[in-house]
Order: C-alpha cells, then structure tokens, then sequence
C-alpha cells in the first residue's frame, strides 16, 4: 500500500511538471533575462519603425501614400496581442508574408529579420512586447497561443 502511494505522489508531480512545460511559450515576459535581452534587440531592430515604447507609427490605422500600412504599436493599444506566438514569431522571422500571415497580395514594409536576429532573439523580442501587456493581455493572448498549437 505504502508502495502504490508514492508511485500516485510521484505521477501527480509528473502530470503537474508535464502540464506547467505545456503552458510555458518561448517567449516569456516573466523571465527578467529573456525580456532584457528582447528589449536590447528591439531597440536595435525594431524600434526605428515600432517606437522605442511599442507605440507603433502616428495614424498606424490609416493607409500611408505608398498604400502600405504604418508599423502598428505592440502596446496594448496594439493588435499585435490578438495573434498567437507562432504567428508573431513567423511575421518576425519571414516578414508579412501575403497569404500566409497577410491577406493574398498585401503589401508591407515588414521585412524578414530571419537572416539578422536568431530564433532566441525573435522569441526574446516577444518576450519583451509582452511584458508590457497588463496581465489580462497577457492571459488572453496566451490561451489563444495554446489554442493554436504554435508556442
């Protein structure tokens, strides 16, 4: 008996371990070192078009004379918190590809950073992004990463 309740004590730690790993994405805004490093690259990469404060291009919602979107904010006033971590880390790495992560034929000025910044570095800049969310972002955004299957 004594035997059979340390096997039960030892598959409940393994189920609550197994179901923590599932919860965690690749970009994690409570990891101090992971959010610093993201938030050395943005400033490298990113803020020149996003803001040094995630505050996105003036008038991001209305059309530039080119045809092509301004760069939206990444704050919460953003909509970058209504895609899963897959989707952002694919817009990162590959750009806003049309058809894929844009509708078929769309524009952008988003380039593809695949060839400049590593996977940690993309997944670092996530991070970074959002541990600026409030925490019902946060919350929000991910359960629809866990939803989509892409961490």
């Amino acid at each position: 008996m004594g035997l059979l309740a340390v096997a039960f004590v030892f598959l409940v730690i393994a189920v609550a371990v197994s179901l923590r790993l599932e919860q965690k994405t690749l970009a994690d805004p409570d990891d101090t070192q992971q959010v610093a490093r993201g938030k050395a690259v943005y400033a490298q990469y990113c803020a020149a078009c996003h803001g040094a404060r995630l505050e996105g291009q003036p008038d991001w919602r209305k059309r530039l004379a080119s045809g092509r979107m301004p760069a939206p904010p990444h704050d919460a006033l953003g909509h970058t918190w209504h895609h899963p971590d897959g989707v952002l880390f694919g817009i990162i790495k590959h750009g806003l590809v049309p058809g894929k992560y844009a509708p078929p034929g769309y524009q952008s000025d988003m380039p593809a950073f695949g060839n400049i910044m590593s996977d940690q570095d993309i997944w670092a800049v996530l991070a970074y992004i959002k541990s600026s969310w409030p925490e019902e972002i946060r919350a929000g955004q991910r359960e629809m990463t866990l939803k989509s299957g892409r961490k």
